[in-house]
């Protein structure tokens, strides 16, 4: 390595750095890209290969990239590692076509070694920073995953497990469980990477079961240990499914390796066990959390307002407050949440105000939801009808339907019926909503559009789904509706169910405020 080049390795490394962390270049006053990019015109090193690579990825890390491409045209000697760094430079960005075109012209050259090989394939199927949310996105991700897809066959890349892991990867983003399954079984060689992904894969598309099942498969296989996002996504997958006897053996398993201590195997054990209904283990888990952040407050919250510990929850929220931890709206969708369902109208409000005012945080569907039913119980229907109307939220279910439990309560027939038109109209096929409406109609004694709503709904809801309730035995989650005779062990069910009601009478008795000094 010449003199030169040593000189300047450090300044690349801060140019970069301080761009995908976005701060200022104040810190290195020659790490700026246009401040390296001079010194090598100065120097006349601009159009070398190596430093043009690494002046482009620069460009690319601050967001410049008609620099980057500019730095890539002049460059004398295009080599395949400048090229593979605009290829991932525009994926990373979103721009799947411009990489395509890219690959396209880096082939069609003809160059020998500009053929492609793992790292161009692996850039050019990773997911871009920007969250893939509009169908177009998704879309275009999958053509182009697949025209790389058969690419990487064609080449016999997918044995390099950097480049199947990216494929899977791809699929799992665009919600292909299935191709990425497939992806998975066909790997000859995995690591843990490629576990997490499709572990994550299963989670996040509501397989929870598959996802605990290859976490099993994961452990017997033995080559690859999980490791700290395994677990986390593993007990996201345990709360959603209210599987309770997975989320303990998960945690058992993090305790004997060792991985409690790191942050997101909290927060998901957290809410894995809030989900599954044991609170004393919530706040054991967070007191022996060092340094829980935001998401582990946030978390702390949402469980207690999700088991009803409504008390509890605003206490956790202004003590969050007092330790100086800037609360996001899923914090604040905790608290509103607990304010609803306790009927703390006043505290409610108040935090709704907070949110906006003082943390300028725009409020979500959920957020105006609990807003309208606050102002439901509190009796303030217009205020209420004004939300809906003038955050032109009569597009939202959830929001309707809240102001329709309001109506209800407060026995408004006349706005009861405007939102039970508009929910027809959003939702003609659910269920729930004829029910909302035929109770609201009820509540009010309109017998006559009781009987309507009750006609329509036979009409248009043939297959009701009837509400059930589940109970895990030896590992797997059974569900069963009211008087179910059917399922076996029914009668132990039952018997165990008295017995669990009488414990529970029991504690009832006893305060349900929060004791833990240290949450005090």
């Amino acid at each position: 390595m010449s003199r030169g080049r040593g000189l300047l390795a450090p300044l690349f490394r801060a140019a970069s750095t301080a761009a995908r962390r976005r701060q200022p270049h104040s810190h290195h006053p020659r790490a700026s890209p246009q401040a390296l990019h001079a010194l090598l015109l100065k120097s006349g090193r601009a159009s070398r290969t190596h430093d043009a690579t690494r002046l482009a990825v620069a460009y690319a890390d601050s967001g410049r990239l008609p620099d980057a491409r500019r730095v890539f045209d002049e460059a004398l000697h295009k080599d395949l590692i400048l090229w593979n760094a605009m290829v991932a430079c525009y994926a990373a960005h979103g721009l799947a076509l411009h990489a395509w075109a890219f690959v396209a012209s880096m082939r069609r050259s003809g160059a020998p070694g500009l053929a492609g090989d793992g790292f161009t394939f692996s850039a050019l199927l990773r997911p871009p920073r920007r969250a893939v949310d509009s169908v177009d996105d998704v879309e275009m991700l999958l053509r182009m995953g697949a025209l790389a897809h058969g690419l990487v066959l064609r080449m016999g890349h997918l044995a390099d497990v950097v480049v199947a892991t990216a494929l899977l990867d791809m699929y799992a983003k665009c919600g292909r469980v299935a191709d990425a399954r497939r992806v998975f079984d066909a790997m000859v060689v995995r690591n843990v990477v490629s576990w997490n992904a499709i572990v994550v894969c299963y989670g996040s598309h509501g397989e929870g079961k598959d996802a605990v099942g290859l976490f099993r498969r994961m452990l017997r296989d033995g080559r690859c240990c999980p490791d700290e996002r395994t677990l986390a996504s593993v007990l996201s997958s345990c709360a959603n499914m209210a599987a309770a006897n997975e989320a303990t053996q998960v945690h058992a398993y993090a305790q004997k390796r060792g991985l409690q201590g790191f942050l997101q195997v909290a927060n998901a054990l957290i809410m894995a066990y809030g989900k599954n209904g044991f609170v004393r283990e919530v706040a054991r888990i967070f007191v022996m959390t060092d340094d829980p952040d935001v998401v582990t407050w946030s978390s702390l919250v949402s469980s207690y307002a999700y088991l009803g510990h409504s008390n509890d929850a605003v206490h956790v929220f202004e003590r969050m407050l007092q330790q100086g931890v800037q609360p996001d709206g899923i914090a604040f969708l905790g608290v509103l949440s607990a304010c609803s369902h306790a009927g703390l109208i006043g505290d409610g409000l108040h935090y709704f105000l907070m949110m906006t005012r003082a943390f300028h945080i725009d409020p979500s569907p959920q957020h105006l939801a609990c807003l309208v039913d606050l102002l439901g119980r509190a009796g303030r229907i217009e205020e209420a009808y004004n939300v809906v109307v003038k955050l032109s939220c009569e597009s939202n279910a959830d929001i309707v339907g809240a102001f329709l439990g309001a109506c209800k309560m407060r026995g408004n027939i006349e706005l009861a019926k405007w939102a039970a038109d508009k929910l027809l109209c959003l939702e003609p096929s659910e269920a729930v909503n004829y029910l909302l409406m035929s109770n609201a109609f009820a509540a009010a004694g309109d017998w006559n559009e009781l009987a309507k709503i009750r006609s329509v709904m036979r009409n248009r809801c043939i297959n009701k789904v009837p509400g059930c309730s589940w109970i895990e035995i030896g590992g797997t989650v059974r569900t069963f509706v009211s008087n179910d005779m059917v399922l076996h062990q029914s009668m132990e069910m039952q018997q165990m169910m008295e017995l669990t009601v009488s414990e529970v009478q029991k504690e009832c008795n006893e305060d349900t405020i929060c004791k833990d000094p240290i949450l005090i």
